[in-house]
């Protein structure tokens, strides 16, 4: 039969699945685009015309240069294609260019490019561990792990109508991830620094691998207790990772550093005078403490035990991406985020340093600290939560445990998604897309590991979830308050995934700390 057990080496299927995506991504190439597409047209256009001197000076348009220069290069050998598309919108004084040569062109730009993408998912997918056993191919779990990350309904709004190049970066990740899987630590560590230089979100992760190289990588051997054996520490391993991380920082930040410009690049780079949340509050503990804040504020006011005359404007639901203070909880600095983050993701940190369990214990710390900047990060976008849900899709075929943790964040990540395509004619794509890849996520995980990997709470809470969205969509926009309150419908969908973000969080840690636990069992 057709379904017959696969050969390791028959991929006649990917291809198939690959192209199937890309086929969707073009018929997307109309739909709504966010400002994110004028950001990139304008990169296009500064980084063609302009020497490399003025790129991180440009400030015609307000959205001016702020990815790392490697970024730039890219942006700049685009451009090249660009100019046979449209030459007007290589121009940096015609902002909010759309011509419909510029709208093809950008477009296409994310679906080839993530040709990175495609591989990363293929060698990905060589690198699951799988039972022996014949199952049909539908039930492979490199089969399903190929479905979760190239139709990846985050990653699809996000790139082929929202509009940004993640499928790209992400390939770059999944690939070094991958390469780590198969014991190519160099090409690993040498993709991590390419990735770094294209987008400097990715220090999110950067401990996950700093600590994982430093300790699996520069040690060759253990004690017999698991324990650092120092006697095996390789200064040529060290000085390996070193040269990688100083030769691909000098070619991207060299020229700038040559021309006196690092101040002015970093200061693109790390803008905190934007506030505490982005624009639509991402779903993580600042949404929780922001609604607590207002909570009280109100209550106080009810309960006449404050003046509201002396409250701080509210700002933080004005959508607007600037400071605020808060009205009686403290309010919190950047400096505050940072230390919160750190404290995080220290323990998953620790324990791969302390009880390193290979690649798979890497990538476990990388999905936490993914999580846990995204939980308590200063300004986060909300697309942030897929830098944890992509690489952890790779653990979610592989445990059962993990792929419980793993329907509750993708279901509430990708939901929090939903107010970033807000047109009525985008309102059906979401939610066909977003159905489609919940009930194949759930179906196929369920047959994998051979019954439900949910307990009737967590399936109740992700049911509420079709609640929220009716609200939301269907009942506010009928009510009086549509007009004096408009963003109700942002601040519940906030409000709600948060609390299943951070139910996958404190999971995740749970499960580390458990294995940690039985580690330490088993030495006694």
């Amino acid at each position: 039969s057709v379904m017959a057990t696969p050969r390791a080496d028959d991929w006649s299927w990917f291809p198939a699945l690959a192209l199937g995506v890309s086929f969707l991504k073009c018929i997307l190439i109309n739909a709504y685009h966010s400002t994110d597409f004028e950001v990139h047209r304008n990169w296009l256009a500064i980084t063609h015309s302009l020497p490399v001197s003025k790129w991180y000076h440009e400030n015609t348009s307000e959205w001016t240069l702020d990815y790392p220069p490697l970024f730039a290069w890219f942006e700049y050998s685009l451009s090249h294609v660009a100019q046979h598309f449209d030459k007007e919108m290589l121009v940096v004084q015609n902002l909010i260019y759309t011509s419909p040569a510029t709208i093809l062109f950008q477009r296409l730009s994310v679906i080839v490019t993530d040709i990175v993408f495609i591989y990363a998912v293929k060698e990905c997918c060589r690198s699951v561990r799988e039972e022996k056993g014949s199952k049909d191919l539908l039930g492979h779990p490199f089969f399903i792990l190929a479905a979760l990350l190239l139709w990846n309904f985050g990653l699809l709004i996000v790139d082929h109508i929202h509009f940004q190049y993640n499928g790209f970066l992400f390939g770059i990740l999944l690939l070094s991830v991958a390469r780590h899987l198969q014991g190519r630590h160099l090409e690993g560590a040498l993709l991590f620094t390419v990735l770094l230089n294209l987008k400097h979100i990715y220090l999110y992760i950067a401990p996950a691998y700093g600590i994982f190289l430093l300790r699996s990588y520069c040690f060759t051997k253990d004690n017999t207790d698991g324990s650092v054996r120092w006697s095996s520490f390789s200064p040529v391993r060290l000085v390996a990772l070193g040269s990688i991380v100083i030769s691909v920082g000098a070619l991207s930040f060299g020229p700038f550093i040559a021309m006196g410009q690092l101040p002015q690049v970093l200061s693109r780079l790390f803008p905190f005078k934007r506030g505490l949340c982005h624009a639509y509050w991402a779903p993580n503990v600042w949404a929780l403490y922001n609604m607590v804040d207002k909570a009280l504020s109100v209550l106080g006011v009810r309960l006449k035990l404050l003046d509201v005359a002396k409250l701080p404007k509210a700002s933080m639901t004005g959508g607007l991406v600037q400071e605020f203070q808060h009205s009686i909880l403290p309010s919190v600095s950047p400096s505050i985020t940072l230390i919160c983050t750190l404290l995080s993701i220290m323990p998953a940190v620790l324990s791969i340093w302390c009880r390193p369990r290979g690649a798979r214990g890497f990538l476990r710390c990388l999905v936490i600290c993914a999580l846990g900047s995204f939980m308590f990060g200063w300004h986060v976008h909300e697309k942030a939560i897929l830098m944890a849900i992509l690489p952890f899709s790779i653990l979610a075929v592989e445990s059962r445990e993990d792929a419980g943790i793993f329907l509750m964040l993708t279901t509430t990540g990708h939901y929090s998604l939903f107010p970033l395509l807000f047109t009525a004619a985008e309102l059906p794509i979401k939610v066909l897309l977003m159905l489609l890849f919940t009930l194949y996520s759930f179906t196929s995980l369920k047959k994998l590991f051979r019954g439900s990997l949910l307990n009737p709470l967590e399936t109740t809470y992700l049911l509420g979830l079709v609640a929220v969205e009716i609200l939301c969509e269907v009942v506010y926009p009928l009510s009086p308050w549509q007009h004096t309150l408009p963003f109700v419908p942002l601040l519940v969908t906030s409000v709600y995934c948060s609390l299943g973000v951070s139910y996958s969080f404190i999971r995740l840690y749970v499960s580390l700390l458990r294995q940690h636990g039985t580690d330490k069992h088993k030495q006694l």
